[in-house]
């Protein structure tokens, strides 16, 4: 790891970074099961949990169009720094005991909107604090560490929430958003706004907004990050899958576990053999062959394939969204580089939202096996048109 992904955490910034990061995935991780236990307990409906569970994603969309011009108003480090400790308190008073149900979910989202400006200011910085082919190597590092976070959130999480009781799972959660605040303030450096005069309010995000649709290059990009959605189906499949082949509990866990695990594999694969001068010209390809193997789940194989299929497509997925988003980036004007970011970014989870429940609808339509089948055909077919477009936006004149 260290002459490849590894390199960027040679960089002392970067290393405060991507510690105040896996501090608040970690937390954050907790905070979902948490969530969970405390709204099914109350309320004894799967509804509620589902509808708990979807305002964990859902409202970045709307954070990251009226929120994300904050990045590129006021200090990267300070946009970050405020909206940690803002979620902090919120969480803090989530974890009240006896708190309604509505004020809850109120919070929730408000936690959820929070999260677009620190987004969008976090990876405006990001290539300030890794320059060249290491800025690759962060995204990997990143995308490497948050989806091992995530396996051992969802895997150890029921347990500390078992012990310590959802109310002070949340203030853990909590703590961890102070943790990143403390680690961001004190292990940036000082950096100017990036665009002070600029105009920088719902106006001028939609002007940026704009600016993406009428760049090509930028329209391809956002368009196939967007999408990966698709591939996220089968993890929100995994537990009707599983009883569709007549599989226990155990089986659930390991079908949710194949595609953070192929995500791993396929960051530090990429970046690691993959030369910086051919990927952007992978793009598509892997966009498209990330959808290949869902469709196979068609004729329902067993778990071991089942478990390689949905690995192999998490694997060309993250591949692909690695290289989506950093040619993003690179393409963005520095000074709405903080709104580009918050879009695409917010695009990129509230898409996961939307798709895992159209894969529902259609699990209660068809099957969970055509379900995941069709996701994979969806993103195949989107992403075969975005990488035509990709291709024509970057071709010689």
């Amino acid at each position: 790891m260290a002459g490849g992904v590894g390199a960027a955490l040679r960089v002392g910034e970067f290393r405060y970074l991507w510690f105040a990061e896996l501090a608040s995935i970690a937390g954050d991780q907790l905070a979902r099961v948490a969530l969970a236990v405390l709204v099914y307990g109350r309320t004894g409906s799967a509804v509620w949990a589902a509808v708990t569970y979807a305002l964990t994603f859902l409202p970045a969309l709307f954070g990251g169009v009226l929120l994300s011009w904050l990045a590129d108003r006021f200090r990267r480090r300070e946009v970050m720094v405020t909206a940690d400790l803002l979620r902090a308190v919120l969480v803090a008073i989530m974890a009240v005991p006896g708190l309604p149900l509505w004020a809850v979910c109120a919070l929730l989202v408000v936690v959820v909107l929070l999260g677009s400006p620190f987004t969008a200011a976090q990876g405006a910085l990001l290539p300030d604090v890794l320059p060249g082919d290491l800025y690759e190597r962060g995204l990997a590092v990143r995308q490497i560490t948050s989806q091992s976070a995530q396996l051992v959130g969802f895997a150890g999480g029921g347990v500390l929430v078992a012990v310590l009781t959802p109310p002070w799972a949340l203030l853990a959660n909590a703590s961890t958003f102070v943790l990143s605040a403390v680690l961001i303030r004190y292990g940036l450096a000082d950096r100017p706004p990036p665009s002070a005069g600029h105009t920088n309010t719902s106006a001028g995000t939609a002007a940026a907004l704009a600016a993406i649709a009428g760049d090509p290059r930028r329209r391809a990009l956002i368009l196939l990050a967007w999408l990966v959605g698709w591939y996220v189906v089968p993890e929100g499949l995994a537990a009707p899958y599983a009883d569709q082949l007549g599989l226990g509990a155990a089986a659930v866990g390991v079908l949710m576990a194949a595609d953070p695990l192929g995500s791993v594999l396929g960051a530090w694969l990429f970046t690691r053999f993959v030369p910086s001068r051919t990927r952007s010209r992978l793009t598509g390809v892997l966009a498209v062959a990330a959808g290949v193997p869902l469709m196979l789940t068609l004729f329902r194989p067993g778990l071991a394939v089942t478990v390689v299929l949905w690995g192999l497509s998490g694997a060309f997925s993250t591949a692909y969204l690695l290289q989506t988003q950093a040619d993003f980036v690179r393409a963005t004007p520095e000074a709405d580089r903080g709104r580009g970011v918050g879009v695409a970014s917010s695009g990129i989870v509230a898409g996961q939202g939307i798709a895992v429940l159209v894969g529902g609808a259609l699990a209660d339509l068809w099957d969970p096996a055509t379900a995941v089948a069709i996701a994979g055909c969806a993103g195949a077919v989107l992403a075969a048109a975005g990488a035509v477009a990709w291709h024509r936006a970057t071709a010689p004149a």
